[in-house]
């Protein structure tokens, strides 16, 4: 039977500890016979959970024994990590030991060095500072995992699930891993990546710079074709001083910006109307369909369709 341990560390999140758990726990062979052996391994006999304490029933010298290691995410990615547990894993992944991390799990394999040169994925929101830290990682935010064989992230939270059931369908197929995702209530695939859940804030300026008025009239302008030499124009500046001006202060370009204001505004028209998307594009000033629909998929990772599936409002009419 093929063994998964699940290594609790002190400020594991429960969420991401309970996930790998439920999923592979649950699973059944089409005899209906368990698929996996599950066990919560830890460095020491008591860990911090945060809102509450557990007890691990296997210490770390159980991760010998297993096929898969799962490494969930802690409360702080950038707390230290016990060298004995690094050491465990860089000799798992020696021995050719499947190793999967959950949500900001990913900090913990980039210390182990295992992950350099590589891809890899983590929380949207913690992905620049994964890369800040480990520079010598490829860092994607845009997906919900990274399959690089032995080694695999996931991004944050449900992605987990996606991640566990990605595994299950290697091991055993599609038809458990289809059986194991109706048991969590979960498509066996989703559209997309974790970049459709990202609400892409516009880089702020600060209140009373003299960008804010400029960006304000943008949005409510967004349908037109704007030009950089009309932004120019606009804010009093030539147009090498207001690309100076946006960089240090959004940290884009006036045009990239005045994208994002669109594909925000796209997003909530997709959401709470029934507006077809060739209607869309020309409310929020693409002059095409298509130039739409590649730069929707550029800034979320996922067309407008699928987007509006998975978000649709009831009050959409």
């Amino acid at each position: 039977m093929h063994t998964v341990a699940v290594i609790a560390l002190d400020g594991v999140i429960p969420f991401d500890l309970s996930t790998p758990i439920e999923v592979f726990s649950r699973t059944r062979l089409p005899g209906g016979h368990a698929a996996y052996r599950v066990r919560v391994c830890a460095a020491s006999p008591e860990v911090d959970a945060g809102a509450f304490a557990l007890r691990a029933p296997w210490p770390l010298a159980a991760l010998a024994e297993a096929d898969t290691i799962i490494v969930p995410g802690t409360a702080d990615p950038t707390a230290p990590v016990p060298e004995e547990v690094l050491d465990a894993l860089r000799e798992a992944a020696g021995r050719g030991t499947r190793i999967a991390s959950i949500c900001v799990g990913a900090f913990v394999l980039a210390a182990t060095g295992l992950l350099d040169g590589l891809r890899a994925t983590t929380h949207w929101s913690a992905a620049d500072l994964l890369a800040a830290l480990h520079p010598a990682v490829e860092v994607d935010p845009g997906v919900l995992y990274v399959d690089n064989g032995e080694l695999l992230t996931s991004a944050g939270a449900a992605a987990g699930l996606d991640l566990c059931l990605h595994m299950i369908r290697r091991d055993l197929g599609s038809a458990v891993a289809a059986d194991a995702a109706r048991l969590s209530v979960m498509p066996l695939e989703r559209d997309g990546g974790q970049a459709q859940f990202i609400v892409h804030d516009q880089p702020p300026a600060p209140r009373g710079s003299v960008l804010e008025p400029l960006m304000r009239w943008m949005e409510d302008n967004a349908r037109r074709e704007l030009t950089l030499d009309e932004l120019a124009r606009r804010s009093g500046m030539s147009v090498r001083t207001l690309n100076r001006r946006f960089r240090e202060q959004t940290g884009t370009s006036p045009l990239q910006w005045l994208h994002r204001a669109r594909i925000r505004q796209a997003q909530y028209l997709l959401e709470t109307t029934a507006h077809p998307v060739e209607r869309i594009a020309a409310q929020v000033g693409f002059g095409s369909p298509t130039a739409f629909r590649d730069r929707f998929k550029r800034l979320t990772g996922t067309s407008p369709h699928a987007y509006r599936r998975t978000f649709r409002t009831q009050q959409a009419p």
